[in-house]
């Protein structure tokens, strides 16, 4: 029976990186609401690729919670993101898209980074390669999976503390 139960996770959620799973494409997302992220908003600032990132998440209203982010290296801006965590099918959402220094779209024009939400679990919110971690009320880890060129995917951590 616990080799049955193992296989049965296994299937359901795979593990992608230390802190981060993924949705098994046949499952859905269990029913959440936006108040399972409101530690979220604030004024962001940490480091990763190599620079100086940013977020900044509004207050939660309307079922969602948006975002901008903005990653910097020798104080010249690199990219921007912006997105959301919203309310979806009785479930939640984290959505995105990337622009260049010139709020260029990386994405097509209609297209839209998607992340489902697979669970909460203790101080963590995970989404589909994407989890959310409340450390304290001044420190916040964004844990993501990065996806490569060739294929493959790395797990990077961005630790923000609250400005």
């Amino acid at each position: 029976m616990r080799l049955l139960f193992s296989i049965i996770l296994f299937n359901f959620f795979i593990v992608q990186g230390q802190n981060t799973l993924q949705l098994n494409e046949s499952q859905e997302s269990p029913e959440a609401q936006i108040a399972l992220v409101s530690f979220m908003e604030g004024q962001w600032s940490g480091t990763a690729f190599g620079g100086i990132t940013e977020e900044i998440w509004s207050p939660a209203a309307g079922g969602s919670m948006m975002f901008v982010f903005r990653h910097l290296v020798e104080d010249k801006v690199t990219f921007y993101e912006v997105g959301h965590i919203r309310e979806l099918d009785n479930s939640l959402i984290f959505e995105l898209k990337h622009f260049d220094t010139d709020l260029h779209g990386w994405e097509e024009k209609d297209e839209v980074q998607q992340f489902k939400f697979i669970k909460v679990e203790g101080n963590r919110v995970y989404f589909d390669g994407f989890t959310f971690e409340n450390v304290s009320a001044n420190e916040i880890n964004i844990y993501g999976l990065i996806g490569n060129e060739d294929g493959t995917s790395n797990e990077v951590v961005f630790n923000y503390k609250k400005q």
